[in-house]
């Protein structure tokens, strides 16, 4: 087969889709025509759900009724819990913990539907999904940790549930503003890997259930949902070698080390969600007297930004660069962080697969092959 190759689909157009937009030439963000800067600051996660299931910003009455159905789908059933305390006791890594139990979440399903990929099935499976799976998690963290499980409330917040249950206590408003925050700012992002990957298993008319478990399994890659834990991973390692955090950097380059954090495949300038996650960890910092992982952070991207030519090479910091000390000052294990970015970017997904299944064809690409045409066949006896 002749043709151009285009490895990773770089560049490539397969679909159309009115979610979001990024300009990586500017540095914007835009969810349904709304500045991820807007939505940060002025709204919560369940309203950008609402507007990324449903098209637009919910009234009050709308947002108060979509809340409290997602609230009521909160808890999880006791085989899901019994499979995630054998995970726990086999110390598996909570991303593939949270892929099974996702997975195992169908069994459950109160009302099995004649054609899984009518929109208003995907609603229902979606917002389901997207209910439990802080509670998935929290309940993992608790039982890895020789801790029970606390049970989900529908008063609080998604984000305010999520740390309750994580916590055994009620978050300060302060804790529970900053995860929804972050939240929002990874809900969606255009074709990315793991969006992709829902959207081609929808496009076979798999279920919700099977498109977000693809969705979880791609995120799950360290080129994709694992930087923001390499990138904390590496600043708890400046800390602890006691070194100025430039000449650790320094030596690090020397030694042929990539610095995580830095580059994206669509940003040319610095991801907007990571100035906006950049300013929390700040004030996060400034609030509880502890500002180093901001200060390590910050005395880096300045080194590597302005000093050792990164912004010549189209190097500059993205949404994970920052997000891990905003996670880590939240109390979140580093191992987590991953799990919490599946936790927002449920909601994407689910969109994603709505519109794919709107204006359905399967995805069918070609490879060009480089084999051999006329081999010749060797008996086996000859072989």
């Amino acid at each position: 087969m002749s043709g151009d190759v285009q490895k990773g689909l770089e560049g490539v157009v397969v679909a159309e889709s009115n979610l979001s937009y990024i300009d990586g030439d500017e540095g914007r963000l835009i969810y349904r025509g709304h500045d991820i800067e807007t939505l940060a600051a002025e709204a919560t996660y369940e309203e950008v759900l609402y507007l990324l299931w449903y098209g637009s910003l919910p009234t009050a009455e709308e947002l108060s009724s979509f809340s409290d159905t997602m609230a009521a789908e909160r808890d999880i059933d006791d085989r899901v819990r019994s499979a995630l305390a054998d995970l726990a006791a086999a110390d598996e890594a909570p991303m593939a913990a949270l892929r099974t139990a996702v997975s195992m979440l169908s069994a459950s399903d109160p009302e099995p539907d004649a054609d899984p990929v009518e929109p208003a099935s995907t609603l229902r499976k979606g917002r389901r999904i997207t209910a439990k799976i802080p509670t998935i998690l929290a309940t993992y963290q608790r039982l890895r940790d020789g801790e029970e499980p606390v049970g989900p409330r529908e008063d609080l917040s998604h984000a305010g549930n999520f740390l309750y249950m994580l916590t055994g206590a009620e978050p300060d408003d302060v804790a529970e503003e900053t995860l929804d925050m972050a939240l929002i700012l990874h809900a969606d992002h255009g074709l990315n890997a793991s969006t992709f990957a829902s959207m081609v298993v929808a496009s076979t008319l798999a279920d919700t259930y099977a498109s977000v478990t693809a969705g979880v399994g791609a995120l799950s890659g360290s080129l994709h949902g694992g930087a923001n834990q390499d990138v904390m991973e590496t600043l708890i390692e400046v800390d602890e070698s006691a070194k100025d955090p430039i000449q650790w950097v320094k030596d690090a380059i020397d030694d042929g080390r990539k610095i995580p954090g830095f580059g994206h495949r669509v940003y040319n300038v610095k991801d907007p969600r990571a100035v906006i996650l950049e300013e929390k960890s700040r004030q996060l910092g400034g609030a509880s007297g502890e500002r180093k992982w901001y200060d390590h952070a910050n005395t880096i991207e300045a080194y590597l930004v302005d000093d050792a030519g990164f912004t010549e090479k189209g190097l500059a910091p993205n949404v994970d660069f920052y997000s891990g000390t905003v996670y880590y000052q939240l109390g979140i294990p580093v191992d987590m962080f991953t799990p919490i970015f599946a936790m927002s970017r449920v909601g994407g997904w689910v969109a994603h697969v709505l519109e794919q299944v709107e204006d359905n064809r399967i995805f069918r690409p070609r490879a060009k092959y480089t084999g051999e045409t006329e081999a010749e066949w060797t008996p086996i006896e000859e072989r």
